[in-house]
């Protein structure tokens, strides 16, 4: 693993939008986001294969989701307001729209769903669930409002047929 990073992650990445694109502004066109996560993955798999991949996609959603939960959603003591919240970002910042399913904290159990979302829907199917970095995204997110580590799986997804991405979340012991 590398020690020596040219761009450890930070938000200050994120930059100055306002100051940086005075004309364009803070949004462009979901072709755009889509042409640089499938040439990632395309650059990616062709070097390290496919499960490799993944775990890159993953790690790199994890990595996004810790710094989405601090600067963006802050510490939540009740998950209904950490899910409104989450649910009025992922929407407003046009991510996707969250719906909670299933929700038992005292067994560490969630089921979510995320339509609309930015890495497949409207995708050919596939028969392969794509949602690889949301799986980490939402990882991170339940790990930074609970404090405990969960796995997260892609159950359903609009590339196998689905019309919504559905994500099974378990604590990790």
């Amino acid at each position: 693993m590398a020690t020596d990073l040219k761009y450890e992650f930070s938000w200050e990445l994120l930059g100055d939008i306002e100051q940086g694109r005075p004309n364009l502004g803070n949004s462009t066109r979901l072709e755009v986001y889509r042409l640089m996560q499938f040439c990632f993955r395309d650059v990616l798999e062709k070097r390290y294969g496919a499960d490799e991949t993944d775990k890159i996609f993953y790690d790199a959603g994890y990595t996004a989701g810790k710094a989405f939960y601090t600067n963006l959603i802050g510490y939540q003591e009740d998950l209904n307001e950490f899910v409104k919240t989450l649910q009025s970002l992922l929407k407003e910042l046009g991510i996707g729209i969250l719906r909670v399913e299933e929700a038992d904290l005292e067994q560490g159990k969630l089921t979510l769903t995320v339509s609309e979302d930015l890495d497949c829907s409207g995708l050919p199917e596939s028969g392969d669930e794509l949602c690889t970095y949301d799986e980490g995204f939402i990882a991170a997110l339940l790990e930074s409002f609970t404090g405990k580590k969960f796995s997260v799986k892609e159950v359903d997804c609009w590339c196998t047929g689905d019309r919504t991405c559905r994500f099974s979340a378990q604590v990790v012991s």
